[in-house]
């Protein structure tokens, strides 16, 4: 499919609380390292390329941003990239972070933040993206714990007005119950790909959608592979289906995921300009319902 003029907007809008966003955004995760946040990878980015990345997501209108402070390598922190690409923010663009897992300065993972922890983590992550307030904070869990202290923590400082809007994150459907009579959810992330979908997880995607909540998946395009890549067997169904839309395997994967509802947003992220403007080219790309029946029901099978 043509990707040249394409732009974020051909996915359509959903609404973060009041912040208005296009449904195709971008993932900040592997702009500071090559690989995953949870991986070993750590080898940093070049820098001058994540930042003409970050500009031209912009200029493709992207304006929606998924990050952490705990995006970073030995070289390079996701945040401060950001910061460095778009600072002064334009006023449409909407950063949402995470808070919940700890790392040293080393990297080295710690443990998970306690209630109390979070208001350093919300304020580290004010710090690195030079703002006074975030956009979005989701909070990301480890497990089905429950959530009603952490979540309540942020919802505090949502009063204070450090931050605009509440979501989750790696959450199962009691969590999202136990989090909507504290303070509002704006937005759940979990895994969710043609393959690597838990065994909740369409009963997330429903729960959110009778709820308003945006649905954000990671790992749309990498699956059960995680940072590895997709596997094979569902790399040759996606592949015809490309072959006939003369579309990428990832371009499919980001459509299947846009078509699974309207309240459905993708984050995609790459270090590679190319690859960035092959998946905003997606946002454009429709498959038919057979397509979409086959793809889901291999999901279904691999699961």
């Amino acid at each position: 499919m043509t990707s040249g003029t394409t732009t974020a907007a051909a996915a359509g809008t959903w609404q973060l609380g009041d912040l208005t966003v296009n449904r195709l955004g971008f993932g900040a995760m592997r702009l500071a390292q090559n690989g995953a946040a949870f991986s070993h990878d750590r080898t940093a980015h070049d820098r001058d390329r994540a930042i003409a990345v970050l500009r031209r997501a912009v200029d493709l209108g992207v304006n929606h941003i998924d990050t952490a402070a705990f995006y970073f390598s030995p070289m390079r922190s996701a945040n401060e990239l950001i910061n460095r690409a778009l600072g002064p923010y334009p006023d449409d663009l909407v950063i949402a972070t995470k808070v919940g897992p700890g790392r040293g300065p080393s990297g080295d993972w710690l443990n998970w933040a306690r209630p109390e922890d979070l208001r350093g983590q919300v304020e580290e992550n004010l710090r690195q993206l030079g703002r006074d307030h975030l956009d979005v904070v989701n909070l990301r869990m480890n497990g089905p714990d429950p959530i009603a202290d952490r979540f309540g923590a942020l919802a505090e400082l949502r009063k204070e007005g450090l931050i605009r809007h509440l979501g989750l994150s790696n959450v199962g459907a009691d969590q999202i119950a136990e989090a909507l009579p504290i303070a509002p959810v704006v937005c759940v992330q979990n895994r969710y790909g043609i393959t690597g979908r838990h065994t909740d997880s369409d009963e997330v995607l429903r729960i959110c959608g009778e709820q308003g909540i945006a649905f954000v998946p990671f790992y749309a395009i990498a699956g059960d592979g995680r940072e590895s890549g997709a596997a094979a067997v569902e790399s040759e169904a996606v592949a015809a289906v490309a072959h006939a839309h003369d579309a990428t395997s990832a371009q499919v994967r980001l459509a299947w995921t846009l078509q699974r509802g309207p309240h459905v947003l993708a984050i995609p992220g790459t270090g590679n300009p190319g690859h960035l403007t092959e998946n905003v080219a997606a946002a454009a790309l429709r498959l038919t319902e057979d397509e979409l029946r086959l793809l889901t029901e291999l999901g279904r099978a691999a699961g």
